[in-house]
């Protein structure tokens, strides 16, 4: 009798536990694609992410749609598939993921775009202020050449912060009548293509002053073939990315300034958002995150 009334207690607290067990909250599944992972900036990026997504004890999947929107969109219906609750998205084309917003919006995800808008039905979107981004560096750089002179700019591909970053240069150069933007070619964010097209560049344009990239990644290719020509081409960009900052720093420099973004703050800001709206709260439709131009005085105390 007892070895029977042990084993009901045994089986009892069995039950008991299983039932406390069920009634447990399951963990959040949280989904991340990144339009690439193979840049400094998204890898802070993705590093932030997954610190913030241990400490609540959220399940994490993490994409890199390599600049292919296809890709990508099929990984935000992989992620579906797995039932997550949140996806944070950072497009490779704004237009292009816009049937996968659309899909992750009829399935009850919450969804968040970080860095780059996109077309859709978002809950919010979390992005550095591009258009003061490219304003300022310009604005610098126009400084920086004595107010007169050729420019040239280093495009990438056509997403909203970077058409705001060129928009932003565009309207700052247009402050000063003698400086002369006579070249845009396309370096595609990347050090390798950046570099090509900057070589070509300085050959067409012997007389060229200035050059704005859109981007870190590309500015080094470029200040590698600024380098190369022994040109006197002073170098703006965006980012604030480490190894732009330690280019920055030596002394007689072409690159003489970024504007700095802020990777860790965007992630962190747009997964609490998303988070609020999870638990019910309204959230503001954009949330801007303010950038820092970063000169060679202010580089040696500044870093991600």
């Amino acid at each position: 009798m007892k070895m029977l009334r042990k084993t009901l207690c045994l089986l009892a607290l069995s039950i008991s536990t299983v039932a406390l067990a069920d009634t447990r909250p399951a963990p959040l599944r949280i989904g991340a694609s990144f339009q690439e992972i193979n840049n400094p900036y998204f890898v802070t990026m993705k590093d932030a992410l997954q610190d913030a997504a241990a400490t609540i004890g959220a399940q994490l999947i993490i994409t890199d749609a390599r600049h292919d929107v296809s890709k990508q969109v099929s990984d935000v219906e992989d992620m579906l598939q797995k039932g997550i609750d949140i996806l944070l998205i950072n497009p490779t084309d704004s237009v292009g993921v816009q049937s996968a917003v659309k899909s992750a919006h009829a399935a009850g995800v919450v969804v968040v775009a970080v860095d780059a808008q996109a077309d859709g039905p978002l809950d919010s979107f979390v992005g550095s202020k591009n258009f003061d981004a490219g304003f300022q560096a310009c604005e610098y750089l126009a400084k920086n050449i004595g107010d007169a002179g050729n420019i040239a700019i280093l495009d990438g591909i056509a997403v909203v912060p970077i058409l705001e970053r060129v928009r932003g240069c565009k309207e700052a150069v247009a402050k000063h009548p003698q400086i002369k933007i006579v070249s845009i070619q396309n370096g595609k964010q990347e050090r390798d293509q950046a570099l090509t097209v900057t070589e070509n560049m300085l050959q067409a344009q012997p007389t060229l002053k200035g050059i704005f990239s859109v981007n870190d990644n590309g500015s080094l290719g470029a200040l590698s073939a600024i380098e190369a020509s022994g040109m006197d081409v002073k170098l703006v960009s965006v980012d604030g990315a480490p190894e732009a900052i330690k280019a920055i720093l030596k002394p007689g420099s072409k690159f003489i300034a970024t504007s700095a973004q802020y990777p860790r703050d965007q992630i962190r800001l747009a997964l609490g958002i998303a988070l609020a709206k999870k638990w019910g709260s309204q959230v503001p439709a954009t949330l801007p995150v303010d950038i820092t131009l970063i000169d060679q005085a202010k580089a040696k105390d500044f870093s991600w």
